[in-house]
């Protein structure tokens, strides 16, 4: 595809707008949601519309949106417009292009549809709280707007400050309780791939079929601590040495399920005392499971409470395991999917259809109205990392594909 210099030179500012807050020395940001830092994105996102003419507004979660005059008047006379998400937080020593990059072609879109007359009502978002790292919970803005998510559910969880969600939304104004979205025809949404298949197999752009979605798990082991030098080891009951044996059944178990598609992380260890000299007596484990196929994922959650039972007995410690929150896997709309599909042809870009195996906002919207996403590349498969990198021109690239699709979509082409 033949990218325009204009179009090019407006991804790199939109990309570069979002660039300082939560900068860390040596490289990456940390945005949790819900913070300063996140506040901070979200009103350079609002600013930038208002700049553009644009409506600015934020809902009563937090989630920002910027529409344009046709969108006004559709909800004005009950008409429906397209919705174009994603959003602006990050994992801890996250990189910058998670999220980003899709408000950024969201952003874009607005503005190149603007310049071209073509008045299609058009409303871009930016969701509060996507990552799970500051609360526990991902896809929290989204969530609560679509319904898929029970504020109650969530009120408890705690944040790194130590306050709770129900408290930092008292303080910001927000409700846990708010009224659902409307007046939405359809979804897209565009986000770097965080896998390596398009880059591996040299195609520009990924058209996603499903999204998978996740069961995770709290389990805690209570052993005993003790003296770690006056102890002898066949009188032990250490917490951390059966939480080793449960980490590797669970890489195990995601092993076994990989030709579904599905995948298992121990990616929480939260270990007491912690000391040199002590026996660890208690431990936390927060284990996520994901995949598309439903029996799958029932399959590892049963294998799953088999090893902390086995491991119980064996280790002569007691475990408990509660499932925190599941996301049911999600398959995206057949016609947008054909539609992206076109629309990269038409524009000469290379397309793949392909699996999400990370959870996205998308996924909140897929049961409500039909649902797109559109994957770009990024180098080396790498997310969630500092060294997460995706280049100006595959963002432009499949924002000129998703802009397209916008414009054939509303005109019925």
């Amino acid at each position: 595809m033949d990218i325009q210099s204009k179009q090019l030179e407006e991804i790199k500012a939109l990309m570069a707008l979002f660039e300082a807050p939560g900068t860390l020395d040596g490289g990456g940001v940390t945005r949790l949601g819900y913070g300063p830092v996140e506040d901070e994105m979200h009103r350079l996102f609002r600013d930038w519309g208002e700049r553009n003419g644009f409506i600015a507004y934020t809902d009563a979660v937090g989630n920002s949106f910027l529409e344009n005059d046709a969108a006004t008047l559709a909800a004005e006379a009950g008409r429906d417009c397209i919705l174009v998400g994603s959003h602006l937080d990050s994992v801890i020593r996250g990189g910058r292009y998670d999220g980003v990059a899709g408000v950024a072609a969201g952003m874009a879109c607005l503005k190149w549809l603007a310049e071209q007359g073509v008045n299609i009502p058009l409303r871009v978002a930016a969701f509060r709280c996507e990552e799970s790292a500051a609360f526990g919970r991902s896809t929290t803005g989204s969530g609560l707007v679509t319904g898929t998510i029970d504020g109650d559910d969530i009120a408890a969880f705690t944040g790194p400050d130590g306050r709770t969600l129900a408290e930092t939304f008292a303080e910001a104004g927000y409700d846990l309780h708010p009224q659902p979205i409307k007046g939405i025809s359809a979804y897209f949404e565009l986000h770097i791939e965080q896998g390596k298949v398009l880059e591996s197999m040299g195609r520009e752009v990924g058209i996603v079929e499903a999204i998978a979605g996740p069961r995770r798990f709290r389990i805690v082991i209570d052993g005993q601590a003790d003296h770690s030098g006056a102890t002898p080891m066949d009188m032990r009951s250490d917490a951390l040495c059966a939480a080793a044996d449960l980490i590797l059944d669970v890489e195990k178990i995601g092993l076994s399920e990989a030709r579904f598609r599905s995948v298992a992380t121990v990616g929480i260890v939260k270990s007491h005392p912690n000391v040199m000299n002590v026996i660890p007596g208690w431990v936390e484990l927060g284990v996520d499971t994901r995949g598309v196929n439903p029996d799958s994922i029932g399959r590892m959650e049963q294998r799953l409470r088999i090893s902390a039972e086995n491991t119980a007995r064996e280790r002569g410690v007691q475990i408990t395991m509660a499932r925190q929150y599941e996301d049911l896997p999600r398959a995206m709309s057949p016609r947008l999917m054909d539609a992206l599909e076109q629309s990269a042809k038409d524009l000469g870009v290379s397309s793949f259809r392909m699996m999400s195996g990370a959870g996205h906002d998308a996924l909140s919207f897929a049961e409500l109205v039909p649902t797109a996403m559109l994957f770009i590349p990024c180098r080396g498969g790498i997310s969630h990392n500092a060294a997460e990198y995706t280049s100006d021109e595959a963002i432009c690239t499949g924002a000129a594909v998703l802009c397209r699709t916008l414009s054939r979509h509303q005109t019925g082409e």
